[in-house]
């Protein structure tokens, strides 16, 4: 359980335990509950809005590339500093060669298992990714799991870090509620590489399949998911907390499921095509 979830299971007014008991019920310490760590400045935090609307147009774009941009739109800024913003957001550019960079050895990769693959019913395969989503004075991060032949968001989490705990609660949610799927399709983030997400793919029966290493193409659908719910619905409202961020993601991702055909889908709705699939089959 992530620090941040411990941290809220503690409540400071409780009748009958002290803060400093509840600290150690929950293996943290009282400074630990105590400590906020200091935000990103009003700057980073345009800097980042920035990174994330350039990085869904030019996706190869490292830490270097990323300044020069920023550069000539009248932001004097560092190559460090873009290299830090952008490691914070998640975003990793794409190579033409294979990137040097050596995967956490205590995680397993796995191979690619759709290449050339007819995927063309609902659970089948699904797939997850993790997007950085910027806020007036902040920033979440959100998950997502979809059907990969329907496009259809079966769930989704918000969460202020990138632990692996609310993929685990998502991919929960997912196969609680539409069962699971033959094959599990991610990229190599360290989310998905842990044992803790992996094994209860495993446990469940479930094949697990991996991007190759800065091939965001082998995960396309849900990478088209983020660029349309980012320019339809982030980026038009600017949300001030994360409450009203959940609340214009859930009617986003509602209108997205329900309300916008497809023209790969014969002009229906995830919703629509995942139904009749579903019966079809």
């Amino acid at each position: 359980m992530s620090l941040e979830r411990r941290r809220q299971m503690i409540e400071p007014e409780h009748p009958q335990l002290s803060v400093v008991r509840q600290c150690e019920l929950v293996s943290i310490s009282r400074s630990g509950f105590y400590h906020r760590p200091a935000g990103e400045t009003a700057l980073n935090l345009e800097l980042m809005r920035l990174i994330d609307a350039q990085f869904l147009e030019t996706p190869w774009y490292g830490s270097r590339q990323m300044a020069r941009h920023l550069r000539r739109e009248g932001y004097v800024v560092g190559r460090k500093r873009i290299r830090r913003l952008m490691a914070k957001m998640g975003l990793a550019p794409i190579y033409q060669r294979p990137r040097t960079t050596l995967p956490n050895p205590e995680h397993r990769i796995f191979p690619y298992l759709l290449r050339d693959l007819a995927i063309d019913r609902p659970n089948h395969v699904w797939c997850a990714d993790i997007t950085y989503l910027p806020m007036r004075r902040g920033f979440l991060y959100l998950v997502a799991v979809m059907d990969w032949a329907t496009r259809k968001v079966l769930a989704w989490r918000v969460s202020n870090t990138m632990e692996v705990e609310f993929c685990l609660e998502v991919l929960e949610e997912a196969m609680a509620r539409y069962g699971r799927p033959e094959i599990f399709n991610t990229d190599q983030g360290s989310q998905f590489t842990s044992p803790r997400f992996t094994g209860l793919l495993q446990q469940a029966g479930v094949r697990i399949s991996m991007d190759g290493r800065g091939r965001w193409m082998d995960n396309v659908f849900i990478e088209r998911l983020w660029r349309s719910l980012k320019y339809e619905c982030v980026y038009l409202h600017a949300f001030e907390t994360g409450s009203e961020l959940r609340a214009g993601l859930s009617k986003w991702i509602g209108y997205y499921n329900a309300g916008r055909p497809h023209s790969a889908l014969a002009g229906q709705t995830p919703d629509e095509a995942h139904a009749v699939t579903r019966l079809a089959a």
